[in-house]
C-alpha cells in the first residue's frame, strides 16, 4: 500500500506527495468524491483509492496545534 497527501489541484491532476516529498499527478477523475487539499490517500495493493479519513484528521490537529502555538507567541 502506499499512501500519499494531496497538495494542490492543478487542471485535471491532483498533486500529491509521499512521505519522501516524491510528487505524484493523478487524474481528479480517480479521486474518491471526498477528497480535498489535505487528504491522505491510501492506494491499495489493487489500485483502489481511498481517503484515509482517520489520518487525515490527526494531521490536521497537528497543523492546527501548531499553527496556534506559532501564532500565540506573538
Amino acid at each position: 500500500m502506499r499512501r500519499l497527501i494531496i497538495d494542490r489541484f492543478e487542471g485535471k491532476y491532483v498533486i500529491c506527495e509521499d512521505a519522501e516529498q516524491k510528487s505524484y499527478a493523478i487524474e481528479i477523475t480517480e479521486l474518491p468524491e471526498n477528497a480535498k487539499v489535505g487528504s491522505v490517500i491510501d492506494i491499495t495493493d489493487d489500485g483502489e483509492l481511498k481517503v484515509n479519513e482517520e489520518e487525515t484528521e490527526d494531521i490536521r490537529n497537528r497543523v492546527n496545534e501548531k499553527q496556534k502555538k506559532l501564532f500565540n507567541k506573538f
